[in-house]
């Protein structure tokens, strides 16, 4: 039997773990539940799974933060959204505890701090993503292991195709209309803009100790292959399967175990194809605006990440157009001094800088 904490659970991420641990109800146990704010949904998990331990964020933090570093929680699941993430991925990390990670904030602002930390405190950190996880399994989950370069891909969100004048006009309700994955709001604008493949680009940075030189990405519009690695000898591999988090979610928990999922399995018996075309880069000026906080590093990505959030509600809330998340992004990033990471307060205040800059220049838009 494995204790989970878990974080995050009323999200999209968090109620999917739910549903693998309801599934192997002999393997799995909830010793610690967190989320955000008070909701049907969390209760209802409380009364399901009765941890020994539950806390809402927005009541009393540092009982939430405690769920990261339960004492009898074997692994800890961080599926928290946004920045907030970081703090509890460190509190697992200094108790010692195997993390199972979800929370892209996590590596995107902090992966200096949270990479030291790990490999002082010997804690392994599993990627959760589908395209990390993709990488991790073609590695055989050595994230150690040689290789000439990963291939992230994208299915080109809900916009592939479109130029930038098309995509002055569009509308929330139209970029909340991903073509194959059902995620929550803030990562499903975040793929229409393909910031979120930028991010990603970063975390495998950090994940796999890759130079940005040896990352790609490469549009796959049925999200079947899940991302891509080829190794010194031209041989290439790739993890493919249905677009379902399950199958990482269900991995990061039983590793080095494959269990059974409920995933569809793929129908060789019929014909499909699989679909490569490079990212059209000009008309998605996110994707390099990430990696241009990504190379640099220190505590760029953290004041991009704060600024895309402010820009993202922003758009969601009808009060900027889709076009408009970059020039609030890239206005925060153009007068963001670059700094080396050093600590989660620091970190902490470049993120509320960020956000500051990001609703002055929204306010203006207005």
């Amino acid at each position: 039997m494995k204790n989970i904490a878990l974080i995050g659970s009323t999200g999209s991420i968090g109620k999917q773990v739910l549903e693998v641990v309801r599934n192997n109800p002999a393997r799995y146990n909830i010793v610690a539940l967190a989320a955000q704010n008070p909701s049907v949904e969390f209760s209802r998990q409380v009364r399901e799974f009765r941890p020994r331990h539950n806390a809402l964020a927005s009541m009393e933090k540092e009982a939430a933060l405690s769920a990261a570093d339960w004492d009898s929680a074997d692994i800890v699941f961080n599926a928290a959204g946004g920045f907030a993430g970081l703090e509890y991925s460190l509190r697992a990390i200094r108790a010692g505890k195997t993390l199972a990670l979800a929370n892209k904030e996590t590596l995107v602002c902090g992966g200096d701090i949270v990479t030291r930390l790990a490999a002082k405190n010997g804690v392994e950190i599993i990627p959760v993503d589908s395209e990390h996880s993709a990488i991790w399994q073609c590695l055989n989950g050595d994230k150690k292991a040689q290789f000439k370069r990963l291939v992230i891909t994208a299915s080109g969100g809900a916009f592939r195709g479109k130029s930038q004048k098309e995509l002055d006009a569009v509308t929330p309700a139209q970029a909340l209309k991903h073509p194959t994955w059902k995620m929550g709001k803030k990562i499903t604008i975040d793929s229409a803009t393909m910031l979120n493949k930028g991010y990603e680009v970063i975390e495998a940075h950090v994940l796999f100790n890759a130079p940005y030189s040896k990352i790609e990405t490469v549009i796959q519009p049925q999200s079947i292959v899940h991302s891509l690695v080829e190794l010194r000898d031209g041989a290439v591999l790739a993890q493919c399967g249905a677009p379902s988090m399950e199958v990482p979610i269900s991995l990061a928990l039983s590793y080095p175990q494959r269990l059974a999922t409920t995933v569809q399995p793929l129908d060789f018996k019929k014909a499909f194809c699989l679909q490569f075309e490079p990212l059209n880069r000009k008309d998605f000026p996110l994707y390099d605006l990430a990696l241009k906080c990504g190379k640099e590093g220190g505590t760029l990505p953290c004041a991009l990440n704060a600024a895309d959030e402010v820009a993202v509600k922003a758009f969601l809330d009808g009060k900027i157009k889709f076009t408009a998340i970059y020039d609030v992004v890239a206005g925060v990033i153009a007068t963001t001094p670059r700094d080396e990471a050093v600590s989660f307060k620091q970190l902490e205040e470049v993120d509320k800088a960020a956000r500051w800059k990001a609703q002055k220049i929204i306010f203006k838009m207005q």
